[in-house]
């Protein structure tokens, strides 16, 4: 009896290592494919641009964007409880960057949602396209990679519809017009 005992403990520690083993590998799979892999597109910006470099579309990975400079804002949102410190590259530094030359910009997301923001916007309110939320990147299943924001708490005309209608999430690409 203590013979069986012995071969199925060891069967049950071989099983449960094996399943412990599986589970984490689809854990860190699931992680990885939410994380943009280094040097992958996440935003394509074209429409009325002029980039230095004359092409039609300009694309931009995680590190592509962050070399622009980021910055910090601190907001509340109607998407998640208490304030929020959303990391970012200023939207008017964006569009200098590629050159834009236009009046507004749809942004569309990965689900082609798509919204029309007027390009005195990024200026006149500061807002962002962020990377991060609370220090880390935001994953796809989570409102990233990118995240138009707005700094709501700092003027009562944010903190509306819509402003809230222009907060694309998921965002994918930016055409100027």
């Amino acid at each position: 009896m203590p013979f069986l005992l012995e071969i199925l403990m060891r069967s049950f520690l071989r099983s449960s290592t094996v399943a412990i083993f599986a589970l984490v590998s689809i854990v860190a799979t699931g992680l990885a494919q939410d994380a943009p892999q280094a040097g992958k597109v996440i935003l394509t910006v074209s429409g009325n641009i002029h980039p230095a470099d004359k092409s039609e579309s300009v694309q931009f990975d995680r590190a592509a964007l962050e070399a622009l400079g980021t910055v910090a804002i601190e907001t509340n949102t109607p998407w998640f409880k208490g304030p929020v410190k959303f990391e970012g590259v200023p939207l008017d530094k964006l569009m200098q960057s590629v050159g834009a030359k236009g009046e507004r910009v749809v942004v569309v997301a990965l689900n082609d949602y798509s919204s029309e923001i007027p390009m005195e916007d990024f200026a006149k309110y500061n807002a962002i396209l962020a990377l991060k939320r609370d220090g880390e990147y935001m994953p796809v299943r989570d409102k990233g990679p990118l995240f138009v924001v707005y700094p709501y708490d700092t003027n009562p005309e944010l903190k509306s519809q819509k402003f809230y209608g222009r907060s694309v999430w998921q965002v994918a690409k930016l055409i100027v017009k």
